[in-house]
């Protein structure tokens, strides 16, 4: 079966820098892949330019077997319109750091008003699914909290229900508890392990936590330098290690 994400010698560049050099990767439809390394080395990069929030400099990325920078116009391919990127781009959800829920909103409208502006649903049908999805984070009892009478976990589940909302295909997941307590990480991964274990989610996860990419992943995938330094599955990358970098780097993090 083809890869529901293929990406092809891809290159990223912010002026001199180069933040993915050649990277080629693919994951699987359902597949939970974690992906880890030193700051710097082109994750949360790989998970911007599959959304559409950085253009790439060379290279191709496909997403369910469709090129997403470029279309197909004849025989030959072009350059993307912004119709053909937002409908590529509704495939992919993806949850940041930062929880960027509209302050203004209450917890349900936020959930809600991109199921109505994006997808075109009516009201009571984007209402429903908001709904639900808040029970299935276990905020059933903040639809009319705002974000800001909310603690962080909570406000990061109610933006990963707004990026489920959308029925995406693909979900990414960019450091979703760096920005948290400490004592409030447990309960965000703990809405992660649902979705990994009880929905057939495509799911690419930029983490730290490496407990919790151990326990999930189906793959992991070491980067160092904008490329793939080392992948397998979990119980082999973190007790078997084949480079010394990814020991190295292991150590450093489960030390620290």
């Amino acid at each position: 079966m083809s890869p529901i994400v293929k990406l092809t010698d891809v290159h990223k560049s912010f002026g001199p820098l180069t933040v993915l050099d050649g990277l080629n990767m693919e994951v699987a439809q359902g597949e939970k892949v974690a992906l880890i390394g030193p700051s710097g080395s082109g994750k949360s990069t790989v998970l911007r330019t599959i959304m559409t929030l950085e253009r790439i400099n060379g290279g191709e990325i496909e997403i369910d077997g469709e090129p997403l920078w470029h279309m197909k116009k004849g025989d030959r391919l072009v350059p993307a319109n912004e119709a053909h990127l937002r409908k590529m781009r509704s495939k992919v959800g993806m949850v940041f750091q930062q929880f960027n829920l509209f302050p203004h909103w209450t917890v349900l409208k936020n959930v809600m008003n991109p199921v109505c502006s994006v997808l075109g649903l009516p009201a009571k049908e984007a209402k429903a699914r908001a709904e639900e999805l808040l029970a299935l984070v276990g905020l059933k009892d903040k639809h009319h909290e705002y974000p800001g009478r909310l603690s962080g976990g909570q406000q990061q589940r109610v933006a990963i229900a707004r990026a489920l909302a959308l029925r995406p295909r693909i979900m990414l997941f960019d450091e979703v508890t760096s920005a948290l307590d400490p004592e409030l990480v447990g309960e965000v991964l703990n809405v992660l392990r649902m979705l990994a274990h009880e929905h057939d989610l495509t799911m690419i996860m930029v983490t730290h936590q490496m407990g919790f990419a151990r326990e999930i992943a189906d793959r992991v995938l070491f980067f160092e330098n904008g490329r793939i330094a080392e992948a397998g599955k979990p119980e082999k990358v973190f007790t078997r290690p084949d480079s010394e970098r990814t020991r190295a780097f292991l150590n450093a993090v489960l030390q620290g």
